[in-house]
Formats: structure tokens, C-alpha cells, sequence
């Protein structure tokens, strides 16, 4: 117990840093999961509120047929191949597939000026066509327009706050 008056200085919190291609699950409810600069990739968050468990993945393509040799070594790049693991490593911490919050943010039009490739709005969409096949549900979503983001979670209660460059971080 701390004498009133008395300030109490918490313990900084834990970042794990998902990297591109990359994913990361955890329980430990002092992290929060962080990825930086979603531009045509999907930075996509599930979580589980009865158990505090998380995860979050930055995926850069819809599809892995274009590249089946790569997905086997690297299947966190691909829509088809990393959202399956990505909830496969909730449920191995407990997670409940009924109270999983699926949020999803990035897929910028970034560098296609004249919508040639649309790899952003063709990650999204696949995203969104495998969570319906599969009975999910996605809960919010910031994805589109013109610029980069940067999706933090935290695990101790599961909020989503969003950063572009040169504005003002708001929750998802």
C-alpha cells in the first residue's frame, strides 16, 4: 500500500516489435505489440478480452501462389498463409474463437499512383473473403488512403491506437 501522497512509479511496459512478414502472440498483459510503417501491407490484431491473449501480424501480400517456395520459408508475408497461423497462435494461448476482436488497419495506395498493382486494396480484400468464409466477423478497420501507419496494441486490455506520419495518434 503506498501513503497517500506518494507516487508510484509503474514499470515501463514491454514492445514487441513485429517486424515485416513478421508475427507475434503473446499473454503477457505489460506488452503491447507494435508494427511501424503499414503502407500497402495489412497490420492485422485479434484478441481474446477473457484471457488477454493477442496477437498481430504484418502481412505484405494476398496471395502465395505467386511465390509457393517463399511462403513455406516465410508464411507471415501472405494473406492465405499467415492469417491461419496468426489465429492458430491465439488459440494455442487460450484464446476463444467466439470472443476474438478482429481489427485491421494499413492497405495505403502508396507508390501506384496510377492504381496498376492495388496490392493494399487486394490485401484487404482477401483479408476480408477468408474471415467470411470462416465465420469472422471484422470489428474495425483503418485501411485505404494515402499514407503509411504505425499499430500498437495493448494487451492489457486489447486497444488499437493508430499513427500516421505527422498526425495525431487516435484509437481504432
Amino acid at each position: 500500500m503506498t501513503a497517500p501522497g506518494k507516487w508510484v512509479i509503474a514499470p515501463p511496459r514491454k514492445t514487441l516489435v513485429v517486424g515485416v512478414a513478421d508475427m507475434v502472440v503473446s499473454n503477457d498483459s505489460s506488452a503491447e505489440l507494435v508494427t511501424y510503417s503499414l503502407g500497402s501491407c495489412l497490420g492485422i490484431a485479434i484478441y481474446d478480452p477473457v484471457k488477454k491473449a493477442g496477437g498481430l501480424l504484418h502481412l505484405m501480400l494476398p496471395e502465395s501462389r505467386i511465390d509457393p517456395n517463399k511462403a513455406s520459408t516465410c508464411p507471415f508475408m501472405f494473406v492465405d498463409t499467415g492469417v491461419p497461423k496468426l489465429f492458430q497462435g491465439v488459440y494455442n494461448l487460450g484464446a476463444d474463437r467466439h470472443r476474438l476482436i478482429v481489427k485491421v488497419a494499413g492497405g495505403s495506395q502508396l507508390l501506384d499512383d496510377k492504381n496498376i498493382f492495388n496490392i493494399g486494396e487486394r490485401n484487404y480484400i482477401a483479408f476480408s473473403n477468408l474471415l467470411a468464409r470462416n465465420g469472422y466477423t471484422i470489428h474495425a478497420k483503418d485501411v485505404g488512403g494515402v499514407s503509411s501507419r504505425t499499430l500498437r496494441m495493448d494487451l492489457a486490455n486489447g486497444s488499437i491506437t493508430i499513427k500516421p506520419p505527422g498526425t495525431n495518434t487516435y484509437l481504432l
